[in-house]
């Protein structure tokens, strides 16, 4: 068998990095058929737009012989180590950031919440009503936040959606950061108001943006992420109160991978910066990470909470938060605030990744080497082999590829637990540092992938 023209092979690899991730290749234009009601074969699955190169691209990669990383089946619990195919790893792909997961008292809620709900709150809480579990929930992030109410939704990603959407119309506008989550940017979309990004981080862009814009619209809202989860960075966010203050708009921080991370005790990124938490308008949360459940939450003025629980789609026609896991979140964010030396666990081993890495010249961008650390490789391709090759050295950690970052970013992205162990951290980062060496002398990547076929 001849081996492949080189222009073909890169697309099918740059085609593979890209798809391993579950994107599919941009959509042709439509092409308006003659008879479509006669012809058969545009209801198959397969004749869907860009199915075919997606198998080309998954084959080309069986044939180069590298693992798809993502979608391994975890046989255990997965927090700082886990099993896959029963074998052990070190695991840097998990959000358990303080090891709560399966935590006894978080356990027990659970159990406790099963035995008298149940697994399942029936419908929405506008039609089968209230559990304990949810109010106490709510009061309790309520009281962490000092915001006057809360409201739990089953999906993190459908939280920022659905209240984005709910909050915002036409005529109005949205500020978000050009690194801002797919669900904020949803959100936005659904929303009908402008949208204006401006870049990462960068609060003059901010200002000339308010400046030039602002006086357009009738509402605004400001949104970033308190942590960001590619880059492991945080915001100004005493300057992002300040413009808020001074341009007359809401301001929104996601704290999906902040709370139990950022500030002495792991309460957030008001703490964290040291700042009034009611000085900001809405605060959004997930329960996926260190709270060991699933959905998310808002907190912030009683007005604004009774308004989302009459008019966010994802409220109103979702189904109410399941029993057990909203008392696991409960009985995880008591444990957070009872152990903070679990904050300074994770915070110890964040440093050490960071300190280790620099010594071994890795690029670890803006992180702040908290729960959140990447090593930036810039290459997609690359990333995806370095990855496959810690895998078969028994460490479990995910590449980033273009176009979740841009090509020139494509990185490893670490996830820190209290759990980690500092001999795992070292040899993890002395394995990257190696296996990453060996594939930069080897030339290029792609060249010596395509050699393989024959």
């Amino acid at each position: 068998m001849s081996n492949p023209k080189p222009d073909g092979g890169r697309a099918a690899l740059a085609g593979f990095v890209t798809n391993r991730l579950g994107r599919t290749p941009p959509r042709p234009q439509p092409v308006r058929a003659a008879e479509p009601a006669q012809d058969p074969s545009v209801l198959s699955f397969e004749s869907l737009p860009g199915y075919r190169e997606l198998k080309l691209q998954r084959s080309a990669a069986d044939l180069i012989g590298l693992g798809n990383p993502f979608f391994h089946v975890h046989e255990t619990k997965a927090g700082a180590t886990t099993r896959i195919a029963g074998r052990p790893f070190v695991n840097f792909s998990s959000y358990d950031y303080l090891g709560l997961n399966g935590h006894p008292a978080v356990t027990a809620a659970a159990k406790a919440a099963i035995d008298a709900f149940g697994t399942s709150s029936s419908a929405s809480r506008v039609v089968a009503g209230e559990r304990p579990g949810h109010i106490s929930l709510e009061k309790a992030l309520a009281a962490h936040y000092r915001t006057d109410a809360c409201v739990a939704m089953v999906s993190g990603h459908a939280t920022n959606v659905t209240t984005i959407g709910a909050l915002l119309d036409a005529g109005d506008v949205i500020y978000h950061d050009a690194l801002s989550h797919n669900s904020i940017v949803t959100g936005a979309q659904l929303s009908g108001a402008q949208r204006r990004s401006f870049a990462h981080n960068d609060l003059d862009a901010l200002e000339t943006l308010l400046q030039a814009t602002r006086h357009e619209h009738r509402r605004a809202l400001i949104v970033v992420e308190g942590l960001y989860s590619m880059d492991g960075d945080a915001p100004d966010i005493a300057g992002l109160i300040a413009l808020k203050q001074r341009y007359n708009a809401w301001l929104m921080v996601d704290e999906a991978h902040v709370l139990g991370v950022l500030g002495r005790t792991g309460a957030g990124l008001f703490e964290h910066a040291g700042i009034d938490p009611t000085s900001v308008d809405i605060w959004m949360g997930t329960f996926s990470k260190t709270l060991s459940g699933c959905g998310g939450y808002i907190c912030g003025p009683a007005a604004l909470i009774e308004y989302l629980k009459c008019t966010a789609g994802g409220f109103v026609y979702s189904v109410g938060m399941s029993p057990p896991l909203a008392a696991a979140a409960e009985a995880a964010l008591a444990v957070m605030q009872a152990e903070p030396e679990r904050v300074e666990r994770l915070r110890r081993n964040g440093r050490l990744f960071l300190d280790c890495a620099k010594k071994h010249g890795l690029d670890t961008g803006f992180s702040l080497g908290l729960a959140v650390i990447p090593v930036i490789v810039g290459d997609s391709l690359k990333s995806v082999t370095l990855s496959d090759r810690l895998y078969k050295r028994g460490i479990n950690v995910q590449p980033i590829i273009h176009p979740a970052v841009p090509e020139r970013a494509s990185r490893l992205r670490f996830f820190m637990t209290s759990e980690h162990t500092a001999e795992q951290i070292r040899d993890t980062v002395s394995a990257v540092a190696e296996e990453l060496a060996a594939i930069e002398q080897g030339g290029s990547l792609i060249e010596q992938l395509l050699a393989k076929r024959v």
